[in-house]
């Protein structure tokens, strides 16, 4: 959604007529998360999903009317049908959009949305001839912080496919030939450091550390400062041979049992993938299902039957 918002900002800037459509409400099946934003201009041009399938084009059609005079309008969408008309929905949502055009002012909120530094609040009145008037105020989170030791081949795939999950991606790498913008071209950072300095400095609870170097001085102290901070994951890239070693290093150093117990690893769910981009996916999957649990959504409340595969590591 952070690229809608970009898309806002701009449109704000240029003056072009345009409209948002917010999911405000949603009951039975989640088909997008509440505060799901889609931007249509007045000359069609659609930015986003909002996940209502055949009704997307009503919504579509409320926001070029919304484009044009301005009013705030109300769709309400029931995809709880089965029928031919319909083209067999049955997904079983039932969706409250508010149809709206922002102000000028709004252009640094959608700044701020569209660089995920920090939590941003926005609020949206409207009516509604049921209710009367009503506020939806929703809170778009900061970016995640994946924190990639080691600026390696993995680390790039990894970068490139983890900015569409909404991390901000850093890699951290004390050598200057390999920490560089040619080799990881899609991270949002590289820190030219120690990496158990580094991290020691900056973690905190919503952090995601893998550790992907395989060089002892930089896994052993960057694992070291993981374990010591509170930091949402930690995972370590490599063999059950070399997990073993480190362990067993990081043991000897004084790590408690329970801390060691903090890694994932081997990192990443086993889908019996071999190449860099498929062992980044592997990956990427694993800090996602930690990163939903933690916020109390396990895999298979979500909707479709996992794989016991799935839910193994390596």
């Amino acid at each position: 959604m952070r690229d809608v918002f970009g898309v806002v900002d701009a449109w704000l800037d240029e003056g072009r007529p345009f409209a948002l459509a917010t999911l405000v409400a949603l009951r039975e099946a989640a088909t997008a998360p509440v505060g799901t934003t889609i931007a249509v201009d007045d000359r069609g041009h659609i930015v986003g999903n909002i996940g209502a399938g055949c009704y997307e084009n009503e919504i579509v059609e409320a926001c070029l009317s919304s484009a044009l005079d301005g009013e705030t309008r109300t769709v309400d969408v029931n995809l709880t049908s089965d029928d031919e008309l319909m083209g067999g929905t049955a997904c079983g949502a039932v969706m409250e959009v508010v149809v709206w055009r922002p102000q000028a002012a709004f252009a640094e909120t959608a700044r701020a949305i569209a660089a995920g530094d920090r939590d941003v609040d926005f609020e949206i009145r409207y009516e509604r001839a049921d209710r009367g008037a009503c506020a939806f105020t929703h809170r778009i989170g900061a970016r995640d912080r994946l924190l990639l030791v080691g600026a390696t081949t993995l680390s790039a795939e990894i970068a490139t496919m983890a900015r569409r999950l909404d991390f901000r991606v850093v890699v951290v790498d004390p050598r200057p030939a390999f920490a560089t913008r040619e080799r990881v071209p899609d991270a949002d950072e590289i820190v030219l450091e120690w990496p158990g300095e580094y991290l020691s400095r900056v973690l905190d609870e919503r952090d995601c550390v893998v550790v992907l170097s395989h060089d002892p001085k930089l896994d052993l102290p960057a694992l070291r400062s993981a374990l010591d901070s509170n930091a949402a994951f930690v995972g370590l890239l490599g063999s059950r041979r070399g997990q073993a070693s480190r362990r067993e290093s990081l043991r000897a150093e004084g790590v408690s049992e329970a801390a060691l117990a903090r890694i994932h690893g081997p990192v990443g769910l086993d889908i019996g993938g071999i190449t860099a981009a498929e062992t980044a996916l592997s990956i990427l999957a694993e800090i996602v299902a930690s990163r939903h649990e933690r916020e109390g959504t396990p895999l298979r409340a979500r909707g479709g039957a996992i794989h016991p595969t799935l839910l193994r590591n390596h």
